[in-house]
């Protein structure tokens, strides 16, 4: 065999070598290889906006909405423990404290996702803006490596994540948005970042009074993992009009923790107890 020859046969051979091993894998590959573990996620196209959940309750618009969001959905799962997972236990979780809170009259109630989907952290704050809701409670369930971990824990955002979010606000709104009934169109920016400012201030302090509440209402009915409100720069609560937390209502990773959440005697005692933070804060803010 001439030189040329063999410096052909050492060029093509690994080239031959691979199309034949990506035709056997693609022929003969077991599921989840070679061309199967490709996975494809329907995304909405840019600048569209998420459909908005159905409100229950009085027909009344004048009733205060309350906007409950199950953590996770859809390719999200969150935190899981053997077969259970987040997703389907904060959805559990959520349908209850809308049935609880419709329960007692006079409140309409939404659930930004109904069913088992995806949805974008800023989707989810801004379902709760478009449907101009009075509170918005964000459910979830805790884990961490320590599996004795154990209890409900709530949350607000923290003055850091305050701030970040009112300057990326101001910086989308671009001077075209409504912020807590003030119109922005037509201020500078300096001007439309002092209200946006002013707005947040006086959201975070709804927020812990609406926090403070839930921890009233879950201390001695359901084991607390933390007894005073919690704060953390969590996206999902940068709403800068909607007075929002987030509820940790229990630890997945916990064996204990877990059963309860998915009991019916755990979501009852866990959606009383929000349902009656939630009316006492309605009352007093009511009052104000």
């Amino acid at each position: 065999m001439s030189r040329r020859l063999q410096l052909g046969f050492l060029f093509l051979f690994p080239l031959v070598v691979l199309a034949a091993s990506l035709a056997v894998d693609r022929i003969y590959g077991l599921p989840g290889q070679g061309y199967g573990y490709v996975l494809r996620i329907d995304l909405p196209p840019a600048q569209a906006q998420v459909d908005l959940p159905e409100v229950k309750g009085p027909v009344d618009a004048s009733r205060p909405l309350v906007v409950i969001d199950p953590g996770h959905g859809g390719h999200d799962p969150g935190a899981s423990n053997g077969g259970l997972l987040e997703k389907n236990v904060t959805l559990a979780l959520a349908r209850a404290i809308q049935d609880q809170i419709l329960a007692g009259g006079g409140i309409r109630v939404a659930v930004t996702r109904p069913d088992d989907r995806f949805l974008a952290l800023g989707e989810r704050s801004a379902i709760a803006r478009r449907l101009g809701a009075d509170v918005f409670v964000s459910v979830h369930a805790d884990s961490a490596e320590n599996d004795e971990a154990r209890g409900s824990s709530v949350y607000i955002l923290s003055e850091k994540g305050s701030s970040q979010a009112a300057a990326r606000i101001a910086a989308r709104e671009n001077g075209a948005d409504v912020i807590n009934g003030v119109r922005l169109e037509g201020h500078s920016d300096a001007v439309n970042a002092i209200l946006l400012d002013l707005s947040q201030n006086e959201t975070d302090v709804r927020s812990v009074e609406l926090a403070r509440l839930m921890l009233r209402e879950l201390r001695g009915g359901t084991r607390l993992h933390a007894d005073k409100v919690q704060s953390a720069a969590f996206a999902v609560l940068k709403a800068p009009d909607v007075p929002s937390v987030l509820f940790e209502t229990g630890y997945i990773s916990n064996r204990t923790d877990a059963d309860y959440l998915n009991s019916p005697e755990g979501r009852e005692a866990i959606s009383q107890a929000a349902a009656r933070a939630v009316r006492a804060y309605l009352a007093r803010q009511s009052d104000a």
